[in-house]
């Protein structure tokens, strides 16, 4: 490990205290862009300032970084036009004409059982995104929608975990050989399936009665022209979206913004002739996007890739190994650690402190690291793109979602790291 020097401490510093501004945004009354921004501006500032690499070296470093997190951003920001073009049409009024129920209870279930069967086809971030849209159209009482909006975050991050493009902290393992498909889906869908369904039975305790008007205002809004098409080739792009990654072999960013391409010239199109339909027509939906929310993701990120730069998460990874000598203990320590920080780096960090020749693929690590790194950033709502994507769209405080969910995703991602251990111990060959 080496040795902390005063670059370290300030760069740690900076994020601890960005971090508790973040945390205390309503207290402090400082938008947590603004504390993301500066946490990573200044954190670069001081590496590009104290570190011993000239600054072609730093200057490259910040370009790798950034041009990884661009692919995030534009992911991000593809996904968010589409599911706002739909939203524009009232599409999703197509799917919630067909949720019948008012039970707040089999509300719950529903969406959550949906949320975990759609992230393993698409990805937890889309998958929130998609869902808390969804629930707008549900679901009009805040506080009860923020209770939905967070089983989301939890069953999307399980849903991803189990499918090598699911979830970006799997598919990063898959990309590098330390899991195969068939395997890591085999190993993983039980424990993914029982952290859902530990999470849904606790936090549907909080839940009784029916919602009283939940279905009144959708039902009076008409669907715009074109809803169907524009609704059914949305989805078909979220969908097609790993496909065109597998097929072609480009990054997920790509296939979405070809995505929004085509919707782009379905609408345009449709609406062209028309001038009282502009509000359906992409340049507008652009100024509905949520823009704080992408920038804070932006400077979360780059916070992170700043830590990682300067080795701290390699650090503590080899910390982890050096001090705890059980894999399973260790692995389950990273989704909890990963709660706190980006899961991404995590997980590159122990991909570089543990090598293939020691641990081949689709051993036990890998893939306990895999479920670990991709439902343990349920436990904080800053713990997965999923979280910040929820606490973008629908302004969650950091400590509701700690008081009111943590112990339920602590409980449920627990639950099933248990019932992956007992599994691999009985049925050895399901995990080969």
């Amino acid at each position: 490990m080496s040795e902390l020097t005063t670059t370290h401490f300030l760069m740690i510093a900076v994020f601890v205290i960005g971090y508790l501004a973040i945390i205390f945004e309503h207290t402090i009354k400082v938008n947590k862009t603004a504390s993301a921004l500066l946490m990573a501006t200044v954190s670069w500032g001081i590496l590009f300032t104290l570190a011993p690499e000239s600054l072609d070296a730093s200057l490259g470093m910040l370009g790798e970084h950034v041009g990884n997190v661009s692919q995030i951003i534009f992911f991000l920001l593809g996904a968010m036009t589409l599911v706002e073009v739909i939203d524009s049409h009232r599409g999703f009024k197509i799917i919630t004409d067909v949720i019948n129920t008012r039970s707040k209870r089999k509300m719950l279930w529903l969406i959550g059982i949906i949320a975990f069967c759609l992230s393993a086809m698409l990805d937890n971030l889309t998958t929130t995104i998609v869902m808390v849209s969804l629930l707008r159209k549900l679901v009009h009482e805040r506080k009860e929608r923020l209770l939905l909006g967070s089983m989301v975050v939890i069953a999307a991050n399980a849903g991803g975990a189990w499918t090598p493009i699911g979830d970006v902290t799997t598919t990063m393992l898959w990309i590098n050989g330390q899991v195969t498909t068939v395997p890591i889906m085999k190993s993983l869908f039980l424990p993914s399936l029982a952290a859902l369904l530990i999470s849904l039975s606790f936090l549907s305790l909080k839940l009784k009665g029916r919602y009283p008007d939940l279905f009144g205002h959708h039902l009076e809004a008409k669907i715009e022209p074109g809803a169907r098409l524009v609704f059914f080739s949305g989805v078909g792009s979220l969908i097609c979206v790993p496909i065109f990654k597998t097929v072609t072999g480009l990054p997920p960013f790509m296939g979405m913004l070809i995505g929004l391409g085509v919707l782009w010239l379905i609408t345009d199109i449709m609406h062209y002739k028309y001038e009282d339909r502009a509000h359906l027509r992409v340049p507008h939906v652009l100024t509905k996007i949520d823009t704080s929310g992408v920038l804070f993701f932006l400077g979360i990120l780059l916070s992170i890739n700043a830590l990682e730069t300067i080795g701290v998460l390699k650090n503590l990874a080899i910390f982890l190994g050096r001090h705890i000598d059980n894999l399973a203990v260790i692995a389950t320590s990273i989704g909890i650690i990963s709660a706190i920080v980006d899961n991404v780096p995590l997980v590159a960090a122990t991909m570089g402190m543990y090598d293939l020749t020691t641990y081949p693929a689709d051993s036990a690590i890998w893939q306990m690291i895999a479920y670990c790194a991709g439902t343990g950033g349920s436990i904080l709502v800053i713990g997965s793109a999923a979280g910040v994507a929820l606490m973008g769209m629908e302004k969650v405080d950091f400590v509701w979602y700690m008081k009111k969910i943590s112990v339920t995703a602590l409980t449920g991602y627990l639950g099933g790291m248990v019932v992956y251990l007992v599994l691999r111990a009985i049925v050895p060959a399901l995990f080969v």
